[in-house]
């Protein structure tokens, strides 16, 4: 899967202030959208598993497209997925939506909406992919992911609105479900009001940027190691500089439309250590792409970040070998 040769993308550095430190075979590039601000794009290309040593101009695997949730940016995916599926044969691009990371900042209190997001990942993939990609999503990333199914799915309900690229598959990780988090919310505050309060104090108040404790309880295992708590800890208060929606705006255009009939295929991914998305949301998002979600044990809402990350990496690249072939929406 090779970068179209007039691709817009750029290795002009943007960054305001010290960037993540990269890993060997990566590179930091900018896409340039329609608005005119850039959005951050790292990539790896895949490369050949008989010839390791051989990065390959093309794959006969789709490219993978990650799309980050709140308080994250592109790094997350780039310290271990990335050269995961990359030695797996994989080209990688993970983006970092307006506001976060190294991209640039439209004007305004918030990042965006679902539909900006979306259209963003969307222009994207229209100017740099040549095939249909997989869109894998992480928490509210899951759900611009959704939102994006639902557009390709339902062309006659945005027929005022362009078309999205196609897609060879999505993975949702912890995702968000589709009516978003007000249900999530409404049963912790009635089942478990210790946890609600906690989770209400890491993420609205923003308290897990200040609290070790904190910040491992909502997004690691107990066992993960304090120093990488830290780093990350530190990586995710430099990557949002401001919110990727205003939920209240968000929760009222919820839930997504749904996609009838679809031969399309979603991976719902769930964690069982998970602070954020608990059995019921997972559920929810199984039931409503009609597939039985897949939780893996172990480890926590940050699943590509966590102490045991290859779990759910292996379990992805197992999915992924029955999509090649597929039928597209």
């Amino acid at each position: 899967m090779a970068i179209k040769p007039h691709s817009a993308l750029t290795r002009e550095y943007r960054a305001n202030g010290e960037p993540y430190e990269l890993k060997q075979g990566q590179s930091r590039l900018f896409h340039k959208l329609p608005s005119g601000l850039h959005m951050e794009v790292i990539f790896q290309k895949g490369v050949d598993r008989e010839s390791p040593d051989v990065i390959r101009e093309g794959s006969e695997n789709p490219a993978l497209v990650f799309i980050h949730g709140s308080f994250h940016a592109a790094w997350c995916w780039a310290e271990h997925w990335l050269p995961f599926f990359s030695q797996s044969g994989y080209d990688c691009y993970a983006l970092s939506l307006l506001g976060q990371g190294e991209s640039e900042a439209p004007a305004g209190p918030v990042a965006g909406s679902l539909q900006t997001h979306a259209g963003d990942v969307a222009d994207f993939i229209r100017e740099e992919i040549k095939l249909p990609p997989v869109l894998l999503g992480h928490s509210f990333g899951g759900l611009i992911v959704q939102y994006y199914i639902a557009k390709m799915g339902n062309r006659h309900f945005f027929e005022t609105e362009s078309l999205l690229p196609n897609l060879a598959g999505a993975v949702l990780i912890c995702s968000v479900p589709p009516s978003g988090n007000s249900g999530l919310v409404w049963r912790y505050l009635f089942s478990k009001p210790i946890a609600a309060f906690k989770v209400t104090r890491s993420l609205a108040a923003k308290a897990f940027q200040t609290s070790l404790p904190l910040c491992k309880e909502t997004f690691f295992s107990a066992k993960m190691e304090d120093h990488l708590v830290l780093r990350y800890q530190k990586l995710m208060t430099e990557s949002s500089r401001m919110p990727l929606f205003d939920l209240r705006k968000l929760n009222a255009s919820l839930p997504v439309p749904s996609v009838p009939n679809s031969s399309f295929e979603v991976m719902v991914l769930g964690a069982n250590d998970d602070f954020i998305v608990d059995a019921e949301g997972l559920d929810e998002t199984g039931k409503f792409y009609g597939v039985s979600p897949v939780c893996i044990e172990g480890v926590a809402h940050d699943m590509m970040l966590d102490c045991s990350w290859e779990k759910g990496a292996t379990t992805i690249l197992s999915w992924l070998s029955g999509v090649n072939g597929q039928e597209k929406i």
